[in-house]
């Protein structure tokens, strides 16, 4: 790590783990409202139960962070509860080709988000970086899952994956700073 000097910026490590630590948390809220609503056993649950696991496995990491840093999540945790899971369980209503459309459009914005957070780190946290640059891989690879079965096919496609990006970064703001 380079010395620090006047006019030097570094990144925002907490603002960045309380934002991460949310969208897990959201990503694992999602696929439970997706999974209580889907038929068991499907290709779709199957594949879903998959990524989901993996979620559990990025939010128990930005927990740890998050305590071992002394930060702090944020405080819209319970709304991201009921959001998450709101927005699971009404896609995967709409049909299985809609719930991997909303896997589409979540992880296709993770990555940007996740892209941004390295570029902004750069060499200042490397076990922050490595940690991001994993699980992006994971993110891409259920973007390119729900993809490869279909997302693409859910009626409106266009529209809802809009709506679900947009909303995403609308949770990625508040969640950096609330």
């Amino acid at each position: 790590m380079s010395p620090w000097r006047p006019g030097d910026r570094r990144a925002d490590t907490g603002s960045m783990l309380r934002v991460d630590q949310a969208g897990e948390y959201g990503a694992t809220r999602i696929y439970a409202g997706q999974l209580a609503v889907l038929r068991r056993n499907s290709p779709e649950s199957k594949l879903i139960a998959r990524m989901a696991a993996q979620e559990e496995r990025h939010l128990k990491r930005f927990n740890a962070l998050i305590a071992e840093r002394r930060g702090r999540p944020t405080m819209l945790q319970p709304l991201w509860n009921v959001a998450g899971f709101a927005l699971g369980a009404a896609t995967a209503l709409m049909s299985e080709k809609a719930a991997l459309a909303c896997t589409d459009a979540v992880e296709t914005e993770i990555d940007k988000h996740y892209s941004e957070q390295l570029r902004q780190l750069g060499s200042d946290d490397p076990e922050l970086a490595a940690d991001i640059a994993d699980f992006q891989a994971d993110e891409l690879e259920h973007r390119d899952t729900a993809r490869e079965a279909g997302a693409a096919q859910a009626v409106g496609y266009p529209l809802l994956t809009a709506a679900i990006r947009a909303g995403c970064r609308v949770a990625i703001e508040l969640s950096k700073r609330i």
